[in-house]
C-alpha cells in the first residue's frame, strides 16, 4: 500500500517552520539573504544584506531570464539577480553516503528554493524596522531548527500599555438630562456633564440608530472630569420623540384600540408637524442649531454608527464649528430613496418621503415590522450581534430601548426614517469636503463590528491616508460601550494631540515620526476587579491593503507559533 508523503515546504533548503516563517513576514523586503556556507547535514548558512531603496524597486526580469539564470555552473560559485536583489550562490559540500545524481538533485532544489525565497522576500515588501536593516544578522539552520544572532528578543513581542479604568460611582462626573426647544412642540433631549471645566474644550456625542444619549453615560462619567461633554438625543429617537401626536386619529370614525394607541396614523397632521420628516438632513440641522443656540463654541464631534455619518456631515456643511471629528464604526451609508434636492424629478415618482401621517398603505406593513423589531427577544439579539464581548452587561442599554419602543409615537418615527431620503451629501463627499476644509478626523473602529465591517474603514483610510486610525479588538459595532477605557483614552489622546498643536503625540506613539508607521499594542486596565486587555493597532500614513495583508499574516503566524509552544 502507497503511503502518502506529508508535503514539506523549504526555506533556503531548510524546512518552513512557524520559527523561520516568522522571520520572513518580519524581514519583508528589505533585507537580502546572502549564503556564505554550508552546514555539516548541508543546509545554508545565510546572512541577511540590507537592501538599498534602489534595488527594492526595480523591475523583475523576465521568464526567459528566470529559466536561464536557473542553469547555474557547478564549477563554480555565480551571481544572479531579480528585481534588483543580489544573491550570491555557493556548492554545499557533497555527503558521500549519496549518491552523484542524488547529490545534485538536492544542490538543485538548494537552488530553486533559495530563488522562491528571494521571490518570497520581493514579494513581501511591506516594512521592516530600521534596527533590523541597519546591520549584519545571521541566519543559521543547526539541526532542523532556524534561528537569528543580534535581534532584539522582544522583535515578535506585542508592547503592553497600562491605562486607566472607568472612575467608581463616587468618582465619576455628574451628568445633567436636559430639554431644548428647538421648535414648537419639538423638544430635543440631551444630556451633560462637566460644566465646571469653564475653560476646558467642548465634546459632542452623537448616537448610533435605535439608542441616545444614554449610550455614551461611560463617556459622560469619565470625559466630564477633563472637558465639558454632551450627548444628544436625534428627533423620533431615543427621549426626542413628541410630546403629543403629530397626526391623531378621528375617534368619531370608530377606528380600532390598536390605531388609537400609536401616534402618527391619523389622515391629518398638526401644523407643527406637516413638514416633519425624520431625515439624516433634519438631524444635520438639529446639531448645527444645538451647537449654536446650546453649547456656542465650536465643539469636538464624537459620532457611532448613524451618529458617525450625521457627525461627518455636519461638519462637512459646518467646518467653523467643528473641531475635529472621531468616528466610530460609522456607517457609509443611510437612506434608499432619492434626496429631492438632488434628483427633484426622480423623488416626485415616490408615493411617500417620510411625512406625517402615515399612507394607509404602509400603516400596516409598518404594525408588522415594528411588532417584530421592538420584540424584547428580537433586540436581545441584536445586542448579541453588535457586541463582541457576550460578558458585557447591556441589561441597562437593554431597559433603555425596551422603554422607547414603548413610546406611542415610536412605530410611526420608524417608518419615518426608513422612508426618509437619502442626504444631500454622501459620505464619501463629506469626507472630500471634510479634507478640502481642513477638518481634523479619527477613526476609531471595533474590529469584530458584523455590520460595519472593518473593509469600510479602511475605505475611509485609504480615501484620507493621513488621518490616524485605530483599529481596536476584540471589539463590535459599539466600542465606546464595549471597551469605553479604551476609547475614552484614545479620544483624551487624540484632543490633547490637536490641541497642543501637534507638540503631544497621538496616543500610543511615542515620537510624532511614528505616525506614519503601523503600531500593535496591547492595552490592559482594571475592569470590575479583574485585568483585562485589548489589542490596538494603529495605521499611519503609509497604510496600504496589502501591509494590511501581511499584517493579518503575521497575526495568524503569532497564534500559530504559540499552539506549538
Amino acid at each position: 500500500m502507497r503511503t502518502k508523503r506529508k508535503r514539506r515546504s523549504f526555506l533556503g533548503g531548510t524546512l518552513l517552520t512557524p520559527k523561520n516563517a516568522r522571520l520572513v513576514f518580519h524581514l519583508g523586503a528589505s533585507c537580502a539573504p546572502y549564503v556564505h556556507g554550508w552546514t555539516s547535514r548541508g543546509l545554508p548558512v545565510m546572512e541577511l544584506v540590507p537592501l538599498s531603496r534602489s534595488s527594492i524597486s526595480a523591475p523583475p526580469i523576465n521568464r526567459l531570464q528566470r529559466r536561464n539564470n536557473l542553469k547555474w555552473k557547478q564549477s563554480q560559485p555565480s551571481v544572479s539577480r531579480k528585481a534588483g536583489i543580489p544573491c550570491a550562490g555557493a556548492k554545499p559540500p557533497r555527503n558521500s553516503g549519496l549518491s552523484s545524481q542524488e547529490s545534485k538533485r538536492i544542490e538543485n532544489l538548494n537552488q530553486k528554493e533559495g530563488r522562491r525565497l528571494l521571490r518570497l522576500l520581493e514579494g513581501l515588501r511591506s516594512r521592516a524596522s530600521s534596527e533590523v536593516c541597519g546591520e549584519h544578522h545571521k541566519y543559521f539552520a543547526i539541526n532542523g531548527d532556524v534561528g537569528l544572532a543580534n535581534i532584539p528578543k522582544k522583535v515578535d513581542e506585542v508592547a503592553r500599555v497600562i491605562i486607566p479604568g472607568l472612575p467608581d460611582d463616587s468618582g465619576g462626573s455628574p451628568i445633567s438630562s436636559c430639554y431644548w426647544e428647538w421648535k414648537p412642540k419639538i423638544s430635543v433631549h440631551y444630556e451633560k456633564s462637566g460644566s465646571r471645566n469653564v475653560d476646558a474644550p467642548a465634546v459632542l456625542f452623537l448616537p448610533g440608530f435605535g439608542v441616545g444619549s444614554f449610550h455614551y453615560e461611560k463617556q459622560l462619567e469619565d470625559l466630564g472630569r477633563d472637558y465639558r461633554v454632551w450627548a444628544l438625543d436625534f428627533l423620533g429617537q431615543g427621549k426626542s420623540l413628541p410630546s403629543e401626536d403629530p397626526a391623531p386619529v378621528d375617534n368619531r370614525e370608530g377606528d380600532s384600540e390598536d390605531n388609537d394607541a400609536l401616534w402618527g396614523f391619523g389622515e391629518e397632521p398638526k401644523p407643527w408637524a406637516r413638514e416633519l420628516v425624520y431625515s439624516i438632513d433634519l438631524w444635520r440641522e438639529q446639531v448645527q442649531h444645538f451647537v449654536e443656540q446650546v453649547i456656542g463654541e465650536p465643539v469636538y464631534v464624537v459620532g457611532n454608527s448613524l451618529g458617525g455619518f450625521v457627525a461627518l456631515y455636519f461638519a462637512a456643511c459646518n467646518p467653523q464649528l467643528v473641531r475635529g471629528v472621531a468616528l466610530l464604526n460609522a456607517t457609509p451609508f443611510w437612506g434608499f430613496l432619492p434626496n429631492p434636492i438632488r434628483s427633484p424629478r426622480l423623488s416626485k415618482f415616490l408615493p411617500w418621503s417620510g411625512t406625517l401621517p402615515l399612507p394607509s398603505n404602509v400603516r400596516r406593513l409598518t404594525q408588522l415590522v415594528w411588532e417584530k423589531i421592538s420584540d424584547p427577544s428580537s433586540i436581545q439579539e441584536v445586542l448579541k450581534q453588535v457586541y463582541a464581548d457576550h460578558s458585557i452587561n447591556v441589561d441597562k442599554v437593554f431597559s433603555h430601548i425596551i422603554e422607547i419602543t414603548q413610546h406611542p409615537a415610536a412605530a410611526a418615527s420608524f417608518a419615518s426614517i426608513m422612508f426618509a431620503p437619502r442626504g444631500q451629501l454622501s459620505f464619501q463627499e463629506a469626507l472630500s469636503r471634510c479634507q478640502v476644509e481642513g477638518v481634523p478626523i479619527c477613526l476609531m473602529y471595533g474590529r469584530e463590528d458584523p455590520w460595519v465591517r472593518p473593509i469600510w474603514g479602511f475605505q475611509v483610510k485609504r480615501q484620507l491616508p493621513e488621518v490616524p486610525y485605530y483599529e481596536i479588538s476584540p471589539a463590535g459595532h459599539c466600542p465606546h460601550d464595549e471597551v469605553p477605557e479604551v476609547i475614552n483614552f484614545l479620544l483624551r489622546g487624540w484632543i490633547k494631540n490637536l490641541e497642543s498643536q501637534g507638540s503631544v503625540s497621538l496616543p500610543l506613539l511615542e515620537e510624532p515620526d511614528y505616525v506614519q508607521y503601523e503600531i500593535l499594542k496591547e492595552l490592559e486596565y482594571v475592569k470590575e476587579g479583574s485585568h483585562k486587555s485589548i489589542k490596538v493597532r494603529f495605521l499611519g500614513s503609509n497604510f496600504s491593503f496589502w501591509n494590511l495583508i501581511i499584517s493579518s499574516l503575521k497575526l495568524r503566524l503569532a497564534s500559530l507559533m504559540a499552539s506549538f509552544r
